[in-house]
């Protein structure tokens, strides 16, 4: 509720759908810190009344990140780098993202789209129900409460907050102050990076201040699959949004709407169509420059129609690699009376993400790097 009012409050200022979806999702950083935070990723998809535009805001892996990197710090048989600490994460792009699309389409001074986030940062919260059960499960878990800065951070007192208690980031505060003071450059460029920097190197991470220095987000041409009289837009690898439509391409071959709704048979459709989906994902979706199949030939019909026939209504398969891990994300949307919308998503990866959060700063950064794998004959 905090951040839906953080959106209204732009609107009534005068600000679009931009600026309507920055302010929220700068707030969500502080009232859902087990989905996402300072240090997080985003992707957006954005129709200015006209057209379409993507953004990807997923930062890229440090310099310093090869395959025997990870086995020479996490032995030989390593085949992914660890779900948690500094060898897990990447660049974050959230920031950054709020940044350009302020540029590019919001109407209001950017630092009056930080404001609300950075009262509720000093003033503190009362901890909902939902976003305290995932914080309470979260502190179970030493692979998070052991990481540096964490414990500080999230568990006041001890343990987790109760629901209704207030919980407060002055930290994070003060980092919202220097992203609204210098448009985002202080995160990647100035104190922040420093401290960021400085954090890795004390805690054996390998994150430098070139590394954020040198992150741009991309402006992409979202993906889309047409589905019985409607399209579906996605953001293109490297996010795995095109799960979404080579469902759909393959639902395509079933009478869905014949079927009883959230019914087995229907259900049981769906859940192998993802499952079809995902084998393809984990195993062909990549950074784009490194992928052998493009995203027109993982949509192509007739290979979709191809993939449907696999599927046998009376029984559930295994098609091939990969459950999608257990994770936090928070999505939003904005919409205007000038017709403009933002679809924004905003994301630790998994929940309270690697763990690391930066002290004095409240930048709780995300593991998207766990998502690597150290396997050569795999396009990821």
């Amino acid at each position: 509720p905090l951040a839906a009012q953080a959106g209204l409050r732009m609107l009534q200022a005068g600000g679009n759908a931009v600026d309507a979806a920055i302010a929220p999702a700068a707030m969500m950083t502080i009232v859902e810190p087990c989905s996402n935070g300072l240090g997080s990723d985003a992707f957006c998809i954005l129709w200015d009344g006209q057209k379409l535009h993507g953004l990807n805001a997923s930062g890229c892996a440090p310099a310093t990140w090869t395959p025997e990197y990870f086995r020479a710090r996490h032995g030989a048989d390593a085949t992914t780098p660890p779900k948690r600490g500094w060898d897990s994460v990447t660049v974050p792009g959230a920031v950054a993202a709020w940044r350009v699309l302020s540029e590019r389409f919001g109407k209001l001074p950017f630092a009056d789209l930080m404001a609300p986030a950075i009262e509720t940062a000093e003033r503190g919260y009362a901890v909902p129900v939902i976003v305290q059960q995932k914080w309470r499960n979260a502190a179970a878990l030493p692979e998070l409460t052991t990481q540096p800065g964490f414990a500080d951070t999230f568990l006041p007192h001890g343990r987790a907050p109760h629901v209704g208690e207030r919980f407060a980031m002055p930290e994070a505060a003060r980092t919202l102050r220097l992203i609204a003071q210098t448009r985002g450059d202080a995160f990647y460029r100035g104190e922040v990076a420093a401290a960021i920097a400085a954090h890795a190197k004390a805690n054996g991470g390998s994150m430098t201040e070139a590394d954020l220095a040198a992150y741009r987000p991309e402006w992409v041409e979202p993906i889309a699959q047409n589905y019985r009289g409607h399209t579906l837009h996605e953001i293109p690898p490297n996010g795995q949004g095109i799960a979404a439509l080579i469902a759909l391409g393959i639902l395509e071959h079933f009478d869905i709407g014949a079927m009883p709704v959230d019914g087995i048979a229907s259900q049981h459709l769906q859940i192998e169509a993802m499952k079809l989906a995902f084998a393809d994902v984990y195993r062909y979706v990549a950074e784009p420059r490194s992928m052998k199949l493009t995203p027109a030939q993982m949509l192509d019909p007739a290979y979709l129609a191809a993939r449907a026939r696999l599927i046998d209504p009376g029984r559930a398969q295994d098609f091939g690699p990969g459950h999608g891990p257990q994770g936090g994300t928070i999505y939003l949307t904005a919409a205007d009376a000038s017709g403009m919308m933002v679809s924004f998503i905003q994301s630790n990866y998994m929940g309270f993400g690697s763990g690391i959060v930066v002290p004095g700063y409240g930048v709780s950064l995300q593991n998207r790097g766990h998502g690597f794998t150290l396997d050569p004959t795999r396009d990821n």
